[in-house]
């Protein structure tokens, strides 16, 4: 019991750590050097961005590499081995499982689908949709498998962390490494990455403030409301309420001046 108490605080410790650095870096693209790009000509970002972004960009992918695997053995370790997952304190069921394979395994191909489809290319659209599918994936966790109110936010939690992830690694970063080689190479980089790696940036913002609060989990509504059932609103109206909190921090980034 010892052992896994002190293996459970060392993987606290490096989630907390490595989310830090993660959402930090996030932070800084969307909220400073988003705006601090447009006020540079060419020749400075030749000769800025192949020296600042690689280092910065390094930080970002591996802070969300390190949040998503300990984030991942923490799932099992605490909710699932501690049987907090189940609403009755029973042991997870095989359909609690196989939800969870949706969750981490499944749903970031799905979500890189919708957003090729073209979904994305109206971000209001997109939100009311993404909202409505989150909205059934949570009933599911709820009706279907049976989820405590914990359960259901954590695996909340897990969808966020793992869309996001997914997209650090597969979408931005790769797209990234071709503008920045474009840059520093004195070329025009391909308009088509520039949008993906913005879009996903800017999506990944919107879904890192839902995520905190699903961080918080044991300390938030269910104890402030006392609800005993339907787990999922409380998660929608705080999903929806993040979204509207990041809109507002775009609006007061793009005001914020330079000396």
């Amino acid at each position: 019991m010892a052992i896994s108490g002190a293996i459970d605080a060392l993987l606290r410790w490096i989630h907390i750590l490595a989310g830090i650095v993660w959402i930090g870096h996030l932070y800084f693209f969307n909220f400073v050097n988003g705006p601090f790009q447009a006020t540079m000509d060419g020749p400075t970002k030749k000769g800025v961005n192949p020296q600042l972004l690689p280092r910065a960009l390094f930080w970002f992918r591996y802070g969300a590499l390190w949040t998503w695997i300990t984030g991942v053995l923490m799932l099992l370790s605490v909710y699932y081995m501690g049987h907090l997952v189940m609403a009755d304190g029973a042991r997870p069921s095989l359909v609690a499982y196989g939800l969870l394979l949706l969750t981490i395994g499944v749903a970031p191909f799905v979500y890189d689908a919708l957003m090729k489809s073209g979904l994305s290319a109206n971000m209001n659209t997109a939100a009311a949709v993404g909202l409505a599918i989150l909205a059934g994936t949570m009933m599911a966790y709820e009706y279907v498998g049976g989820f405590s109110y914990r359960g259901v936010v954590i695996h909340v939690g897990a969808l966020f962390g793992t869309l996001m992830a997914y997209n650090v690694w597969f979408r931005i970063w790769p797209a990234q490494q071709k503008i920045i080689s474009a840059v520093r190479d004195g070329q025009a980089p391909d308009a088509a990455l520039v949008a993906l790696a913005g879009s996903r940036s800017r999506q990944n913002t919107f879904m890192s403030v839902p995520l905190l609060w699903a961080m918080m989990n044991e300390h938030s509504a269910v104890t402030v409301f006392n609800i005993s059932a339907h787990y999922w609103i409380v998660m929608v109206v705080m999903i929806a309420a993040g979204w509207h909190v990041v809109t507002q921090l775009y609006a007061r980034a793009a005001k914020v001046p330079g000396f």
